[in-house]
């Protein structure tokens, strides 16, 4: 494998290359986007700028912890309107719903970027990502001037952990993201009130619990509750399993489970393997 640190600086030529003219990150405050915006604000100083989609599929909670990051790393924050749920292919929750939802943000990023005098932009899919289920990728590829840094220069989501402990960024260990979307099962309609509900349900698991990382699947109305394998000894106790259940009824959940196996990323792939 190649040495990291030569790996690092190939990753800072490209981004002094793509972004000479200046570059919008698409940030999340993910692991990954944050750590693409600390290099390259530390290559291209004020000529980087991160720009992050306000969106019904994102929780507030995300919000203002990119925020946070954004700060600590030092690199301008801009803040986006995006409605995916105004998309009716979008809505429709098919397979490539991702795609729907990426190809409208890049275009809204690279709208951004020419109005701050910037022609690139940057997003943050890592090379571990192809393996898995991305359509919305096929985006990245279609609009002008996008780059995945990460993708290019073959850094997997372990090197980008490992870049953002070296730069002493708080998210080197953060749980990975999903939008709220990804907890409603393909081809079942997405609607603003599923989002709020999975987004206050896994609010309340968290505060019940204590655990950091949690997806609440909404199979119509029965809640699945994932949670990071480490942490399912969390619910091994009946006070806590009934205050979670009282909690997510509360919400209009009719039936609440817990996932045995924990959390898996993509997990809602296995409903399209069982309407085969």
């Amino acid at each position: 494998m190649e040495d990291l640190s030569r790996k690092l600086e190939k990753l800072k030529h490209f981004i002094r290359e793509k972004g000479k003219d200046g570059v919008v990150i698409a940030f999340s405050g993910g692991v990954d986007s944050s750590t693409l915006a600390a290099v390259s604000h530390e290559v291209l100083g004020e000529s980087a700028a991160a720009v992050i989609a306000q969106s019904p599929t994102y929780t507030s909670e995300e919000l203002r912890d990119a925020k946070k990051i954004a700060a600590d790393i030092g690199i301008k924050l801009y803040v986006v309107e995006t409605n995916e749920l105004e998309n009716p292919d979008f809505k429709k929750n098919p397979e490539n719903r991702c795609y729907f939802c990426k190809k409208e943000l890049l275009q809204t990023l690279s709208a951004f970027a020419h109005k701050l005098g910037f022609n690139a932009v940057f997003e943050g899919t890592n090379f571990s990502d192809l393996s898995d289920h991305r359509p919305g990728f096929k985006a990245v590829q279609e609009v002008k001037n996008v780059y995945s840094p990460w993708t290019v220069n073959g850094f997997s989501k372990v090197e980008i952990r490992a870049v953002a402990k070296q730069m002493g960024l708080s998210v080197h260990d953060k749980p990975a993201l999903a939008c709220l979307a990804s907890r409603i099962p393909f081809n079942e309609k997405i609607t603003a009130e599923k989002l709020v509900r999975v987004d206050r349900a896994e609010q309340a698991v968290k505060a019940a619990t204590g655990v950091t990382q949690v997806r609440v699947r909404d199979h119509n109305g029965l809640a699945r509750i994932e949670v990071a394998k480490a942490e399912r000894a969390l619910f091994c106790s009946v006070d806590v399993l009934d205050r979670v259940a009282e909690e997510l009824k509360k919400l209009g959940f009719k039936y609440v489970t817990f996932d045995l196996e924990g959390y898996q990323s993509g997990s809602m792939l296995k409903t399209l393997d069982a309407a085969n």
